[in-house]
């Protein structure tokens, strides 16, 4: 699918691999409504690339139902979805002393997973009552998994479940939405240098990069968000989870 002069949808678009990927969408003549639960750094995202900014709770439907349809009344109808709103929310099963862990599993599922289903519910729909393009494409939802999803380590069941279950379901709703030529993709990233990693201390960080075997560095959001432009412009991938983490496996802590 040409990118250019396409209204793309990119959750978790403030910051992050999801500004990453609004960057590089709009860059490529996308018009990008960003959904974030942070209004004011979506608001400032929007002014930046020209798009439109949308406060959103991934986890409501509600919320989703009224983002999508604020980005179809401003920018037109979507063709392109970009799921990175997520949390990584990190507690053993069982604590110290006894203590549980199912708020942590609650809240991650319900951002991570249920998220993702939402927005992918919401936008494919938008998407099937579309015209098709030349290739036969009506749009393409491209969801965000994590490498925990088959390394998870300790401390991350929740986190891991959420993301397995993102990638378990690529391959049957690749297979629901081929009648209406709209294709599902999910990109497992690795170890990329995000907020959340620049919050840690240098000392931690060196800790994780010694672990990635080439590059040996930190992945950096710009290359999550070209792999997202060129799963777009490849019509033939479709109901596959790709993993972008430099050969990294994860040890267990």
């Amino acid at each position: 699918m040409d990118i250019s002069g396409q209204v793309a949808i990119v959750t978790g678009g403030a910051s992050g691999l999801g500004a990453a990927t609004a960057r590089k969408l709009a860059s490529l003549g996308a018009k990008v409504g960003i959904l974030d639960f942070d209004a004011d750094r979506g608001s400032a995202m929007a002014a930046e690339i020209g798009g439109h900014a949308v406060k959103t709770d991934v986890s409501s439907e509600d919320s989703v139902a009224a983002a999508i349809a604020s980005v179809k009344d401003t920018l037109g109808a979507p063709r392109i979805a970009v799921n990175c709103a997520g949390v990584g929310l990190a507690a053993r099963v069982v604590g110290r002393e006894g203590k549980l862990s199912t708020d942590v599993f609650d809240k991650t599922i319900k951002v991570n997973l249920y998220g993702t289903y939402n927005v992918m519910s919401y936008a494919m729909r938008e998407m099937a009552a579309l015209d098709p393009l030349d290739t036969g494409e009506r749009g393409v939802v491209i969801n965000t998994a994590s490498v925990a999803f088959q390394d998870g380590q300790v401390g991350q069941a929740a986190y891991a479940a959420s993301k397995g279950a993102i990638a378990a379901m690529t391959l049957p709703v690749a297979r629901e939405m081929a009648k209406l030529g709209v294709r599902i993709m999910t990109i497992a990233p690795g170890l990329f240098n995000t907020p959340m990693m620049e919050s840690l201390p240098e000392e931690t960080v060196q800790g994780i990069v010694a672990n990635i075997p080439f590059p040996h560095r930190l992945g950096n959001p710009e290359e999550y968000g070209l792999l997202v432009s060129q799963i777009i412009a490849n019509p033939y991938l479709n109901g596959e989870t790709i993993r972008l983490d430099a050969a990294t496996r994860l040890p267990q802590r």
